[in-house]
């Protein structure tokens, strides 16, 4: 399997919870009020899964290894663009986060924020999705030898073994200094 699988495989989870975070803001409007629980376990997969796992293995390890590749301008740009749009999708989980804060504590405010953040997630990873599914990850693998994709793939496996014990002693961490 080359690199990439498990990068795409990420995708189709991740379009999931986007489907049923769609599916979500109808709810939220006609009721005109905001499930906290969803959208705790929402921004915990997007924060946790989407961002630090996905984006993490895409940012610490491809990018890493593509950076010192003699890249294409066109590749080159794209992935400049998706290292920018990983930070524009941090924005918006960041405001998603202070909005539902905000309403878990008045029941009233942050709630259109919370509607809005949402649809903006919504919106902004499936363009994002296509661009690295079809515009830049195959392409990418030219750049590797077999045995450094072999590398890269054994690399991915540790990055998400060695996941769960990094957020755990984080959380531990957070706590410590309170």
């Amino acid at each position: 399997m080359m690199p990439v699988g498990p990068l795409m495989i990420e995708h189709r989870l991740i379009e999931r919870m986007l489907k049923l975070m769609a599916e979500e803001v109808p709810k939220m409007e006609e009721k005109r009020g905001a499930n906290i629980e969803f959208l705790s376990e929402a921004i915990d997969f997007i924060r946790s899964y989407a961002d630090r796992c996905h984006h993490g293995k895409e940012e610490d390890i491809l990018f890493r290894d593509l950076a010192p590749k003699p890249l294409s301008p066109e590749h080159k740009k794209v992935m400049n663009e998706l290292v920018e749009e990983h930070i524009s999708a941090r924005k918006m989980v960041s405001r998603l986060v202070d909005a539902k804060n905000l309403y878990a504590r008045t029941q009233k405010d942050g709630f259109r924020e919370i509607i809005t953040s949402l649809r903006g997630l919504v919106e902004f990873y499936p363009s994002h999705i296509a661009k690295e599914d079809k515009n830049f990850f195959i392409p990418a693998m030219k750049y590797f030898t077999q045995k450094e994709k072999d590398d890269m793939l054994q690399e991915f496996c540790t990055f998400d073994k060695n996941l769960v014990h990094e957020k755990y002693r984080k959380m531990v961490e957070g706590y410590e200094r309170k």
